[in-house]
């Protein structure tokens, strides 16, 4: 049997690897195949089992407050109040609805990594081809590897020819990776082992063979499936607080229930039933039972706002979760950056060029050495140099609906690109210079080449490579149309400028022979070429993302960058970024420091390079122990353990997978950083709406509550009943709460920090002001009732008064709500809704009054007109007074302020 003791397959030989798999070069027969395949199972990764629409739909049930108001169904039930009953589970049963239909679907990140294995492999077993289901490829297994096939299994190369294989999905590494057979050191990062191929990876150039070392699980895929099934999922911030703020409020409720019960039983010499159903309708009065209802509007609101600003949201809470985050985690490629290679230098023998313009759009001005605009066509060592990029190319530029886009090599486009800023086009060239034959890229030779011929009859050989083998190639360098030796300093210095720049940097060649040739081949690149020069590329950085990040900084929100790129390269991204010029920690080093170490670390690192997804976990879970709220950017495999663990995953939309998007909350529809940061505005805006609400509607619930238990304790009759008191709650609830989900942003959102984290859902001046408006609404609800019954009005009239006392209370303190420190706004222009949902509720009212089908119903009598005048002013009086109560808390504040600054 094999012996897979050896977790470091990339350094170890190939003739070892074969022997501790025992195999040889025909592969495995066709029977020890077979045992292999019963003792290692399938290759074939786990899938997870998603939750049954049934199940969703219980859940909706799953809390406490919506606990206490079943509780409350039961016992109205048992007392043979069924209207009562059939009321209360009509409350909840339609918060279940609403919830159920705006939840998202189930995470489907498991079936999304196993549709990243292939269906077929082509093996050798017993020294014959054949063509096999990836699920039956076992650990010995020879495989062969074509372009635009996807590697089934992870793979110890055996052979290589010109293989390069598209690892980004998997390491973040932005290019295609060339491919050798050669041991690299056991402590490579995944990114550096040139020796391996991994499962899930795509095959973009060339041709190999490997012995499978790894299936199923024990791949570097199936290791990151597996490190997503065990990682859990976070509760959102809003959702923690949400459950914090029900517990406390569901102890208060059950506590002034039962001391209700306890005082009326013992002390009033209320029956048993009488304070049994006086304590549901305590219960039922101050619980919040369409807060539910409005919060799962604001955040559908929400989510339609985002989606206008590119972030579409796949789990309803998250639209929030971004406005509360502290730090954002962010890959680099193709998220801070564009993902498309742009020359920012060249260097020739007279000159060092800095080209101006981004991606692959030809259009950018070139300076030269002082910084001046430089003359394109007096430049003819950069013409020359760019002519070579052109020609020795087998990428193509098109350009669709003035998106240019490319097909082949990324490096290779860019030198297409140079050459269009210089006015070279491709056709034209190829008609002075017909291309004979041409090497494609050669991981052996490190370089591509290009036979052509003059209409003289001279042949031509342009080079593009490696600048360390062209180096070795070349014996002169091109200079004003002439060759002089070759300055070997000049070059390893422009060399060492590059790399400090974080550029990946190219060399262009040319050797000119005395007559046509018809064929190439690989003698024919041993030297004697001219070095025409070298050009330094970079995926450049997004302007957009450079302001986004100043404008997160300004918020108070601290950006990292999280990348499987090199470590010269992150950080040349970073200072461009804007995110400093600190040290970059590197896998390697990351891996040697313990959990205390890395703590130390993590506040002045933004820059982390060549991580692995264990390392990208990791990172987020410390930053999570040090209390932050993290939200963490990706689009590979990679990242989804990450993005699944952050507090607010946010995925890719155009380049990323489909394995990050399902373990994310968010997706970008553009790929941009920048919409994170709308998103955050967005986010902090929704937050902002939902404090709005939750303090409009709990001063209701507090005002009936106090006004029960005030009743009660004062032997008097109930001024409003448990029925009336569920019209109050959910009329007004999903009527003039409502409105406030449509108000816009307050200015200075994004001039703000962040919400501390451990800072409660309501701050203490707002729980002050809940207080204050209970009493005051309870107030006024006793005062009208004891008047008017004095007054010898029946207990029907004078309970409909003390209703709409309340409501009105209501409609005067929402325009006080509409903002929380500010002035009370009475504007219609900035959110007609809330007019328009006064005068809704105000017909509500007259109709809940005045009409005989919901007078037998709730228990509710005409109103003489005087009455209705009283609510009106009683309206108008609640404002005033809690805009007075605002004007206080700010002067206090502003003395406050004095005191301390001097």
């Amino acid at each position: 049997m094999a012996d897979l003791e050896h977790p470091l397959w990339h350094a170890l030989p190939p003739a070892q690897c074969l022997q501790s798999l025992h195999t040889d070069g025909a592969g495995l027969g066709q029977e020890e195949a077979a045992l292999r395949l019963q003792q290692h199972g399938a290759n074939r990764l786990p899938q997870s089992r998603a939750r049954g629409p049934l199940w969703r739909f219980v859940l909706q049930f799953h809390n406490l407050l919506i606990y206490v108001l079943l509780g409350a169904c039961v016992m109205t039930l048992a007392l043979g109040a069924w209207l009562d009953s059939a009321v209360i589970f009509g409350v909840v049963l339609i918060n279940a609805i609403i919830g159920f239909i705006q939840e998202g679907k189930a995470e489907q990140a498991m079936r999304a990594i196993q549709q990243m294995l292939s269906v077929e492999a082509r093996v050798r077993r017993g020294g014959v081809l054949l063509s096999v289901p990836a699920e039956q490829l076992v650990p010995g297994d020879l495989v062969l590897l074509e372009a635009g096939e996807r590697v089934s299994a992870d793979l110890r190369l055996l052979e290589v020819r010109d293989l390069r294989i598209e690892e980004a999905a998997l390491t973040g590494e932005s290019l295609p990776v060339s491919k050798q057979v050669d041991a690299v050191a056991a402590q490579s990062s995944l990114g550096d082992r040139l020796s391996m191929a991994y499962s899930g990876t795509l095959v973009t150039a060339g041709s190999g063979c490997g012995l499978v070392v790894a299936t199923a699980g024990t791949t570097e895929l199936g290791q990151i499936s597996h490190l997503l099934g065990s990682v859990d999922s976070l509760q959102t911030p809003l959702l923690a607080d949400m459950a914090r703020f029900a517990r406390q409020l569901t102890l208060i409720i059950l506590l002034l229930a039962v001391l209700t019960f306890v005082f009326g039983v013992w002390l009033r010499d209320y029956s048993y039933s009488e304070m049994l159903m006086a304590a549901v309708g305590l219960a039922v009065a101050a619980i919040p039972e369409g807060l539910p209802a409005v919060l799962t509007i604001i955040l559908a609101l929400g989510v339609q706002r985002m989606a206008q600003r590119q972030a579409i949201v796949r789990r309803l809470p998250a639209v929030e979760s971004l406005g509360a985050v502290t730090v954002i985690c962010s890959d680099k490629t193709g998220t801070l950056t564009r993902n498309e290679m742009t020359v920012q230098q060249v260097f020739t023998a007279e000159h060092l060029y800095q080209v101006d313009g981004v991606g692959y759009a030809p259009q950018g001005s070139i300076h030269c050495d002082d910084g001046q605009l430089c003359s394109l066509e007096g430049s003819h060592d950069l013409r020359e140099l760019a002519r070579a990029g052109l020609l020795a190319n087998n990428a193509s530029l098109t350009c669709s609906e003035q998106v240019w886009s490319i097909s082949g090599d990324p490096t290779e486009a860019a030198l297409l690109t140079l050459a269009g800023k210089l006015g070279l086009e491709h056709e034209r060239e190829l008609q002075f210079l017909p291309r004979v034959d041409a090497i494609p890229f050669s991981a052996e030779q490190r370089c591509c080449a290009s036979l052509h011929h003059d209409h003289a009859g001279h042949g031509l050989i342009y080079m593009i490579g490696a600048p360390e083998r062209l180096l070795e190639l070349c014996n002169r360098q091109w200079r004003a149309g002439s060759d002089e030796p070759l300055d070997l300093h000049r070059w390893h210095t422009a060399l060492q400028q590059g790399a400090s720049q974080g550029l990946r940097m190219l060399g262009l060649a040319l050797r000119s022979l005395p007559q046509v040739q018809h064929e190439l081949n690989y003698a024919d690149l041993q030297g004697d070429f001219v070095m025409l020069g070298l050009v330094g590329m970079l995926d450049p950085p997004r302007d957009e993302a450079i302001r986004a990040i100043a404008q997160c900084h300004a918020a108070g929100i601290r950006v990292k960058m999280i990348t499987g790129d090199h470590v010269a390269t992150a950080g040349t991204i970073a200072a461009r970024l804007g995110l400093g010029e600190a040290a970059v920690l590197s896998g390697a080093e990351l891996d040697q420091l313990d959990d205390a170490a890395l703590d130390a670390r993590l506040s002045d690192t933004r820059v982390f390079a060549r991580t692995s997804p264990t390392h990208k976990l990791r990172l987020v879970e410390r930053l999570q122990a040090a209390g932050e709220r993290v939200a963490m950017t990706g689009d590979g495999v990679n990242d989804a353990p990450a993005l699944k663990r952050a507090d607010i995953g946010i995925a890719m939309g155009i380049k990323g997978t489909e394995v990050a998007k399902e373990a994310a909350q968010i997706v970008l529809a553009d790929d941009n950083f920048a919409s994170i940061v709308h998103a955050v505005e967005e986010g902090r805006t929704v937050y902002a709406n939902l404090r709005k609400s939750i303090l409009f509607i709990l001063p209701t619930n507090g005002g009936e509550a106090i006004t029960l238990l005030a009743a009660i304790i004062l032997g008097m009759t109930l001024p409003i009943t448990p029925l009336q008191i569920l019209w109050v709650n959910m009329i007004t609830a999903v009527t003039l709460a409502l409105s406030l989900a449509f108000e816009p942003a307050e200015g200075g959102q994004m001039q703000r920090p962040p919400r501390d984290p451990k800072q409660p859902l309501l701050s203490a001046a707002l729980l002050w002001r809940v207080l204050f408006i209970s009493l005051l609404m309870a107030v006024l609800c006793l005062g009208l009732f004891s008047l008017t019954q004095s007054l010898g009005w029946s207990v029907e009239a004078s309970r409909t008064l003390a209703v709409n006392a309340m409501v009105a209370c209501e409609m005067g303190y929402l325009f006080s709500c509409r903002s929380l420190e500010g002035r009370a706004r009475f504007g219609w222009r900035d959110n007609p809704l809330v007019w328009a949902m006064v005068l809704l509720l105000a017909l509500l009212q007259l109709a809940f009054s005045q009409w005989s089908g919901l007078q037998q119903l709730f228990g509710t009598a005409d109103l003489p007109l005087l009455a209705w005048a009283a609510c009106g002013l009683i309206a108008l009086a609640v404002c005033a007074l809690v805009e007075l109560e605002k004007l206080l808390l700010r002067q206090s504040a502003s003395w406050r302020q004095r005191l301390r600054s001097n």
